[in-house]
C-alpha cells in the first residue's frame, strides 16, 4: 500500500480510526487480553493503520462468528478470519497471510485409522460453533453429524462424542494433557487465514489491501510476527505467484 490518498483513508477508516475485529479464541492468531491484545493479527492491524496514517482500535471477541458479525454489521473496518464461501457473501478477503491445519482428535481405542474414516453414519464430531472448520465440515461431511458448542473439545467431552475437531496446535496441546486421546492424520483441511473488509468498499481499496498483505508475507513480516508471539513462523502463507 503506497502513501494513502484521502479516498482510500476515508473508505477503509471512515470514522478516522481503523476498527479491527479480533478473535482471541484462536491462540495462533491473537493472544493476550481485550485490553492488551497481541499476535499476528494485532501486528497486521497496526501496520495497516500506520500505512493509512490513522490510529487503530481493537474490538476483541472469543469466537470467529462474533468477530465476523462485528464486520458484517458495520462495527469494524477489518477482520481476520478464515476464507470461507459462506463468509465471502459479506466479506471481501485478501490473499491469505497464514495457513493453519484443521485436525481431529479421537479416543486412543477408537477404530478410526485416518481422518478419512470419520465420515460414517452414527459418528458425532464436536466443533466450535461458527468456526472455519464448523462451516467446512457442515458442507463436507455427508454421513457424520456435526455437534456444535462454545468449544469443540468441551462439547466433545461433555456429550461423550466420537471425534473432536480443532486447530492443530491447540488440539495437539489438549491431546498432550489427555493421554486417552490421539490425533488423527492427515489434517482434514487447510484453513486459509486472511484479512477481510466489507464488500461495499471500493474495488481499489480491496485491491490495495490485498497488495499490502501479500507484500507483508513476502517481506517476512508475517513470519517474524508469528515467531515473536511464539507461533511457528512456517505457518506464514506461501507468497502468491
Amino acid at each position: 500500500m503506497a502513501s494513502p490518498d484521502a479516498r482510500l483513508v476515508h473508505d477503509l477508516a471512515p470514522t478516522g480510526v481503523l476498527r479491527a475485529s479480533l478473535n482471541l479464541g484462536n491462540p495462533v492468531l491473537a493472544q493476550g487480553t481485550p485490553e492488551e491484545p497481541s499476535g499476528i493479527t494485532v501486528d497486521l492491524a497496526r501496520e495497516v493503520a500506520a500505512r493509512l496514517g490513522v490510529p487503530v482500535r481493537f474490538l476483541c471477541f472469543d469466537a470467529a462468528r462474533k468477530s465476523y458479525a462485528a464486520m458484517a454489521e458495520g462495527h469494524a473496518d477489518l477482520c481476520f478470519l478464515a476464507v470461507d464461501p459462506d463468509r465471502e457473501k459479506e466479506v471481501a478477503f485478501t490473499p491469505p497471510y497464514v495457513h493453519i491445519e484443521g485436525v481431529y482428535a479421537v479416543p486412543v481405542d477408537s477404530g478410526f485409522g485416518t481422518a478419512g474414516d470419520v465420515d460414517r453414519e452414527g459418528v458425532r464430531v464436536g466443533v466450535k460453533k461458527g468456526s472455519a472448520y464448523d462451516l467446512h465440515l457442515t458442507r463436507a461431511l455427508r454421513h457424520a453429524t456435526v455437534v456444535r458448542g462454545e468449544e469443540g473439545v468441551d462439547v466433545f467431552h461433555a456429550e461423550d462424542l466420537d471425534v473432536a475437531a480443532g486447530i492443530r496446535r491447540p488440539l495437539t496441546a489438549h491431546v498432550a494433557r489427555h493421554p486417552g486421546l490421539r490425533l488423527l492424520e492427515p489434517a482434514f483441511m487447510t484453513i486459509r487465514q486472511a484479512v477481510g473488509t466489507t464488500r461495499e468498499r471500493r474495488p481499489e481499496t480491496i485491491r490495495r489491501l490485498g497488495e499490502l498483505v501479500t507484500g507483508l508475507v513476502a517481506s517476512g513480516f508475517v513470519a517474524t510476527s508469528l515467531a515473536r508471539s511464539h507461533q511457528d513462523p512456517a505457518l506464514a502463507a506461501p507468497v502468491p505467484v
